[in-house]
């Protein structure tokens, strides 16, 4: 047994409580519910700049500044900011901690409550119901409603945020005067649910899973997490990408000298993974990549994606990437074509990348241009 790692540090975020809870597609009622989030810009005075930005799998609310664990830069820093697309001189900026996070929202390390709200002593861990992406867009709305928002100018999110772009639109269309879901998709493919359960067998067999009570003793099953963030790492990139970051580069040594981190993309996987343990927490972990794989927005109409959007006023900019293979825009084109059958207003943009399906959180400027002139536009058709 590997030596206690210690648990996440304790960090005073930002955020609402709402006493009553919330009642989960799986009909457990969480409560209270908790709703961490940041916001950036200023709310005008009609509240009718606001945008709601939806982080991915293993993002979190901290989307423009330095985040409160690492020490590092907002992850979506290369668009926010004065003058940038999403311009917080011109838009009001909210990013919520998705439900089941670990982030200071209601998740797994949070203490259990029984069915009138009490407190029961220790953390949910594996206890923690099951939730759905369409659970996270219910919670993110309380919040919105408490901000005493009536209407999103827009609501954006890459990858699994593009999810919730999607059912905040099918959910609360009157809510989203605009919608971006990017290098996203209407449902989890067979392939990414795999690549999710390799990462979730992964933890399961660390030794100091213990059976998801890991933190009776102190202890996080590190081993495993990090094996699942570098499995899912690898699905980020693209074989370009990996290439000319890596090529077969060693790390100083004869390739037959040693049997552990031999070549440089070796030494950058383990890196991905042992930083990701410090951060991150296992349960919320399993919790969130099994909303994701749950995620199938036509199934929620019948198996009609188009019945999603019927009769919708919201605008849409759906972006992908030429080498994302996660996300691949085959199934952004299915989207299209869903909201062009529901007569919706859509625009749709394939970006020429290297960079896989993590170009969206890079230096693309060509998506950058895109998504900023979306928005300007939608906001000038408003008098923003």
């Amino acid at each position: 047994m590997s030596a206690p790692i210690a648990p996440l540090p304790v960090v005073d975020h930002q955020r609402v409580v709402f006493a009553d809870g919330l009642t989960l597609d799986c009909g457990q009622t969480i409560a209270p519910l908790v709703v961490a989030y940041r916001t950036y810009g200023t709310l005008n005075a009609a509240k009718s700049n606001a945008i709601l930005i939806c982080h991915a799998l293993t993002g979190d609310q901290y989307v423009a500044e330095l985040h409160p664990v690492t020490g590092k830069g907002g992850w979506w820093q290369t668009i926010i900011g004065p003058g940038k697309p999403l311009d917080t001189e011109r838009y009001f900026l909210i990013c919520a901690n998705v439900l089941g996070g670990c982030m200071g929202s209601t998740g797994p390390r949070d203490e259990m409550t029984d069915s009138a709200g009490c407190g029961l002593g220790r953390p949910w861990g594996t206890d923690f119901p099951n939730v759905t992406i369409r659970d996270m867009v219910r919670a993110q709305h309380r919040l919105v409603t408490s901000l005493g928002i009536g209407r999103l100018l827009a609501v954006i999110g890459g990858s699994m945020g593009g999810m919730q772009v999607l059912e905040w639109a099918a959910t609360f269309p009157q809510t989203v005067y605009a919608a971006a879901p990017i290098a996203a998709a209407s449902y989890h493919s067979a392939q990414n649910i795999a690549f999710h359960e390799v990462g979730r067998a992964a933890i399961h067999s660390d030794p100091d899973w213990q059976g998801g009570r890991y933190w009776e003793e102190g202890r996080i099953p590190a081993k495993g997490l990090a094996v699942a963030r570098m499995v899912a790492h690898i699905t980020y990139l693209s074989e370009a990408a990996l290439s000319r970051k890596f090529g077969r580069r060693l790390r100083g040594a004869a390739a037959l000298t040693l049997l552990e981190d031999v070549f440089e993309v070796e030494s950058y996987l383990r890196h991905q993974g042992s930083t990701f343990v410090r951060r991150f927490d296992a349960n919320s972990y399993l919790t969130i990549t099994r909303a994701m794989d749950y995620f199938d927005l036509a199934a929620e109409h019948d198996g009609d994606l188009a019945a999603a959007f019927r009769g919708t006023r919201t605008r849409f900019f759906v972006a992908s990437f030429s080498t994302d293979w996660l996300f691949p825009t085959s199934e952004s084109r299915a989207l299209v074509r869903a909201l062009n059958k529901a007569a919706a207003n859509v625009s749709f943009v394939e970006i020429t990348s290297d960079k896989g399906h993590d170009a969206f959180l890079l230096d693309e400027p060509d998506f950058h241009h895109a998504l900023g002139g979306f928005l300007a536009g939608c906001a000038d058709r408003l008098g923003i």
